[in-house]
């Protein structure tokens, strides 16, 4: 097999589900770096082509083309402007609001939402039931082919105007309320529990299970800034997700 079918084998592998670029094995995420590399070895491989669609001019890497899909995908992809690459999983029932953008590598599993001018960044890995609100981020992760991408799992709730960057993994059932970034380099407050959530040995920020996560700040402790009383922004665990907290977030079956 040349490095070019392996390429493309591996894009088609993607698109089905059958690899990804992170699992969890044990209770643990764990990246498949082979897989990064096959996918940036598409980058070299190709050559940059016009790709324009009517009025709209585009022009990328011939061998990283925009998927295309079928009624049998079962995917709803509401006109008005959304783009998925090539090399993106989408399960059956996933919604995507225009405008919306879903990269290279990125795993998006069923009953997920990708609403209004949302992006799931390259090699993104969304679990079952998650509602990534307008204009939110996930990062992109796709060098180094050893760092682990962006995890959202199971039934996660990201609220408008979010950022989820630099492989923090979010656990099941937490809530991301507007606005909240989270990356690897802001540590996160538990007012419930006390102290300060930070990465963990590899370079990780994990949001617990459960977490109802909102923007918050937390004072300069020393130097000019702290005579100065100036505060630096700082996600606070507000609470744990209960039976109120998932009504309050719960999409109308409806919508589905």
């Amino acid at each position: 097999m040349t490095e070019q079918d392996r390429f493309y084998q591996t894009i088609a592998d993607l698109e089905s589900g059958k690899v990804r670029v992170a699992e969890k094995i044990g209770g643990e995420w764990k990246v498949n770096s082979w897989v990064k590399e096959v996918i940036l070895s598409g980058f070299r491989l190709g050559k940059l082509t016009d790709m324009s669609q009517g009025q709209f001019p585009f022009f990328d890497k011939d061998t990283i083309p925009v998927r295309k899909f079928t009624a049998a995908d079962a995917v709803r992809i509401v006109p008005g402007g959304s783009c998925v690459r090539s090399g993106a999983y989408l399960a059956p029932s996933v919604i995507m609001m225009p405008p919306s953008y879903v990269n290279i590598g990125a795993f998006v599993d069923e009953g997920t939402m990708i609403d209004s001018h949302a992006l799931v960044g390259s090699c993104a890995q969304v679990g079952k039931h998650v509602h990534l609100s307008a204009a939110s981020q996930l990062g992109g992760v796709l060098e180094p082919v050893g760092a682990l991408p962006v995890i959202i799992e199971d039934n996660v709730f990201i609220g408008g105007n979010c950022g989820i960057y630099e492989g923090t993994v979010v656990k099941e059932n937490a809530v991301i309320g507007t606005g909240v970034v989270i990356n690897a380099s802001t540590a996160i407050y538990d007012a419930v529990n006390g102290g300060y959530i930070k990465a963990n040995a590899s370079g990780q920020m994990v949001v617990p299970s459960g977490a109802v996560v909102v923007a918050g700040s937390r004072p300069v402790s020393k130097g000019p800034g702290a005579d100065d009383g100036i505060h630096l922004y700082c996600p606070v665990i507000v609470k744990y997700r209960d039976d109120k907290t998932s009504g309050s977030i719960t999409l109308e079956d409806m919508l589905r």
